[in-house]
């Protein structure tokens, strides 16, 4: 018999068929606490003898909770929040209240995501349609040593089903509300008895938009946004020559067309009557209406995602030494074309086009070694990982043919309000007069003048690493876990202002403009000194590089008092990688003081992330191994946590300089005496604080204001409480029928969704349930299921944010609350991304 399934995520889907909140068991076969199996740490083990916090989701939770995607699958994870912003690629995983948001390439993950044993660089990569999953686990805390950088916080670790030897087919068609339309199959077998098998799925989903659009001025003429349209395929082989080896070849491919992501407006300020009167009809909602989910938008937000890649999985058993050596090799490729309207509005202000000038582009190749075996008393591993990625952010921001009347609107608010006034402020001399009689105009945009940036951003990474666990006496278990990072980073940055784009700002720091007006006509878009030499490498070009190298690792002891209670304590150190905004940044060069200009930012770079995490727990067992309670107290401290957040203008990283997260996870599971009938749980009890920090703490300290309502408060993100809980009903009725219920729950404490903690980010305490009812065969060969997600339309928020131009949010000098927001004189308009209502439908499940 081979050594161990040591490092291969392969745990039996028959034994895993039902779990929540860290625990996962079949429904029809495991009958006691006993059988609970899990690999939080690469190998197989009882759920009672890990020594870690880990929510297993096998593929029976997965399909009785509707779970196609990661996202999806937070209402079974307490603790666990997943948001999508200006597009699907833009989603974020926070844990315990952590995770980075995921509008900046330039920013890596907080939460890791691995994919049958592959990491994913960016969270958004990693959330399509996942196939024919076997389970998906969640690591809570740091998980380096074996997982590697950027899992500060915790893993998302996604094991799909692999080819079986036994043929087998499936298929599954869907039809609900708002046009909803899904279809998939698979078949599996073997292609060479015993030594080679296969497995292919593919699968299309197609669903109308949660949003009907108000298309205003044009020229766009879809009516709807945030719809689903792709198509996805999966295709692996498995090679088992002899006892020894195998192999695993995975290659997939996924195509998305889709229209997303329109915002809605959750709160109008005054700039919304200069909106409205530019506008071809209502150009924003007044007053604010989210959940009548009416967007407006006269450009397209068309996205269009490719992913593919394949990967290897080699394993070879040295029998002798009782070990196993494991190769994983992969290469992927994912891209992303983008159009966008930047204002959130029915007025020609703002966009970005999906001509291919908005996108990113990522490609990966990595490489792991491993070597595992174990002794009586001793299990150990030693490993090797080396990774490369080219990124590509293609950035564009075009005028709209509203822009310059807007924008003159915003520069005459204070007196005449005219439309036709911006020239009064690029004229060769500033004449208050022109304000009144249009006379003395200067130069305006041209519309469809913009910008057209590429950030070419190449990283390495290599690193070893070891975790050995030492059973030294009876009941005792020590772990302890090294790996030793290096890190490089190169970045390009080529700045391209199309047209005359530019001319008006520098045609208004020419003149005695009032600096407030400058402020607003010299925006990063609109700065023509991005074109210079300014960095010294040649006009509009940026060079920026670093090496970097870490070291990081865990040690945990566990004590098992006897069969039903294990203690355990733990110690672990994650790191997450610098990096640089790619993003135009610019500093006022005393503009209010009557300087010149505004100047280009050349060193964009952010430090590491690293975080010390503690935890003290226990695992527990009664009734017969029919009641499961397990606890675990956590204490998470980071350092240079990195923060983006937008400012209406462009988006700022800053390391904060520590942020301090604490709290309970607790799990809970109970076989009930009456066959077939289950409960699971789980709750997460997070206090989470930024320490307190001044601006001369930040690198860039004029970024403080922004920044200001931060110290010694609540991060985004973060409830107090996140309570999860589902109920199952799954056994036969008779000879002929299999009877299936199914209610699944998610609760969460007020918190803030957006990063600069302004007031009207907050979303209220808010309850999501997901409902499925089932009958089918009692071999599972026919099974029809009747669901609603979302079940009670619950409506809030994923993310608010400002919306671009149009209004002040923070002031420039500190307010009489030691911040620089006034919530008196906050004149901002804000929108915001929205959770998805309730939908229903009835999907046909066949297997043969």
């Amino acid at each position: 018999m081979r050594f161990t399934k040591f490092l291969r995520v392969t745990a039996s889907a028959a034994v895993l068929s039902a779990v929540a909140a860290g625990v996962a068991y079949a429904q029809d076969e495991v009958t006691s606490v006993d059988e609970i199996v899990v690999t939080a740490q690469k190998r197989e083990q009882n759920l009672q003898d890990v020594p870690i916090v880990v929510t297993a989701l096998p593929e029976a939770a997965l399909e009785n909770a509707g779970v196609k995607d990661i996202k999806d699958m937070t209402i079974l994870t307490p603790g666990l929040t997943v948001t999508s912003t200006s597009n699907e690629s833009s989603t974020t995983a926070r844990i315990r209240g952590v995770g980075t948001v995921g509008d900046n390439p330039g920013l890596e993950s907080s939460v890791g995501v691995v994919i049958d044993g592959v990491y994913r660089p960016r969270n958004g990569v990693g959330f399509g349609d996942l196939g024919e999953m076997q389970r998906i686990e969640i690591l809570k805390g740091p998980q380096g040593t074996l997982f590697g950088k950027n899992t500060s916080a915790g893993v998302i670790n996604i094991i799909t089903k692999a080819p079986s030897f036994d043929y087998g087919v499936e298929l599954e068609g869907t039809a609900g509300d708002y046009g909803q339309l899904g279809m998939s199959a698979s078949v599996t077998g073997a292609i060479v008895d015993d030594v080679l098998a296969g497995r292919l799925y593919v699968a299309r989903r197609q669903r109308d938009g949660f949003y009907d659009v108000d298309t205003g001025d044009g020229p766009r003429t879809n009516t709807q946004d945030n719809d689903q349209d792709f198509w996805t395929g999966r295709a692996q082989l498995l090679f088992q020559p002899s006892d020894i080896f195998d192999l695993r070849f995975i290659a997939d491919y996924t195509h998305r067309e889709e229209v997303c992501c329109a915002a809605v407006q959750i709160r109008t300020g005054p700039t919304s009557n200069f909106i409205n009167a530019l506008a071809v009809g209502t150009g924003v909602s007044i007053p604010a209406d989210p959940y009548a989910r009416v967007a407006f938008a006269n450009r397209d937000n068309n996205q269009d995602i490719r992913d593919r890649g394949w990967s290897a999985e080699a394993n070879l058993d040295f029998e002798s030494i009782n070990a196993t050596l494991t190769s994983v090799t992969a290469m992927r490729a994912w891209d992303l074309v983008n159009g966008l309207d930047l204002d959130f509005s029915g007025a020609d202000i703002a966009w970005r086009d999906d001509n291919g000038d908005n996108g990113v582009s990522i490609d990966t190749f990595s490489q792991e070694f491993r070597l595992a075996g174990a002794t009586e008393h001793l299990d150990w591993l030693i490993g090797a990982f080396y990774s490369t990625e080219d990124l590509m952010r293609r950035d564009s921001y075009i005028y709209g043919s509203d822009y310059n009347a807007y924008t003159s609107f915003l520069l005459t608010a204070a007196n005449v309000q005219r439309p036709d006034r911006l020239g009064c402020f690029t004229a060769v001399v500033f004449n208050p007069a022109c304000l009144a009689n249009g006379l003395n105009q200067g130069v305006v945009n041209t519309a469809g003048d913009g910008i057209a940036d590429i950030y070419s951003q190449n990283s390495e990474s290599l690193a070893f690493f070891t975790n050995n666990s030492w059973r030294f006496a009876e009941g005792w278990e020590l772990t302890v876990g090294l790996r030793y990072t290096m890190d490089s980073k190169a970045v390009v940055s080529k700045f391209n202002n199309t047209g005359s784009n530019g001319a008006v700002c520098a045609a208004a720091l020419a003149n005695a403009t009032p600096a407030s007006a400058k402020g607003l006509l010299c925006l990063p878009w609109a700065n023509p000194f991005f074109e210079t030499n300014f960095a010294g490498f040649g006009a509009g070009i940026s060079r920026q590089s670093f090496d970097d190298d870490d070291l990081s690792g865990t040690a945990k002891l566990s004590y098992r008092m006897n069969e039903n209670i294990m203690l355990y304590g733990s110690y672990a150190r994650g790191y997450k990688a610098g990096g640089f905004n790619l993003d135009r940044i610019q500093s006022s060069n005393g503009l209010q003081s009557g300087g010149s200009g505004v100047v280009p930012v050349a060193n964009t770079f952010f430090p590491a992330e690293t975080v010390d995490s503690y935890e003290l727990g226990a695992k527990t067992t009664w009734a017969n191994g029919s009641f499961l309670f397990n606890a675990t107290y956590f204490h998470q401290e980071f350092t240079d946590f990195q923060l983006n957040a937008f400012l209406g203008t462009s988006f700022t990283v800053q390391s904060i300089p520590g942020l301090t997260a604490q709290g309970v996870d607790a799990d809970m599971i109970w076989f009930t005496p009456l066959e077939g009938l289950s409960f699971t749980g789980g709750v997460t009890y997070t206090d989470a604080e930024y320490d307190n920090f001044t601006a001369a703490d930040l690198d860039t300290p004029s970024t403080f204001g922004p920044l200001s309502l931060l110290p010694g408060n609540r991060p985004s993100f973060a409830p107090e409480w996140s309570i999860s809980g589902s109920a199952t009903f799954d056994r036969d009725i008779g000879d002929n029928l299999r009877l299936l219920l199914n209610f699944s729950g998610k609760y969460m404490t007020d918190y803030n969704t957006k990063s600069d903690l302004l007031p009207l980010g907050e979303q209220d305490a808010f309850f999501v349930a997901n409902a499925r009812i089932g009958i089918g065969a009692p071999d599972r060969s026919w099974t029809v299921e009747f669901w609603a997600n979302n079940v009670f339309d619950e409506e809030y928020k994923q993310v608010a944010f400002n919306a671009s131009l149009q209004g002040t949010f923070f002031q420039s000098t500190v307010q009489p609350n030691g911040t620089y927001y006034n919530p008196a004189l906050d004149t901002g308009t804000y929108d915001a991304f929205l959770g998805a209502p309730r939908t229903m439908g009835v999907t046909l499940k066949l297997k043969y």
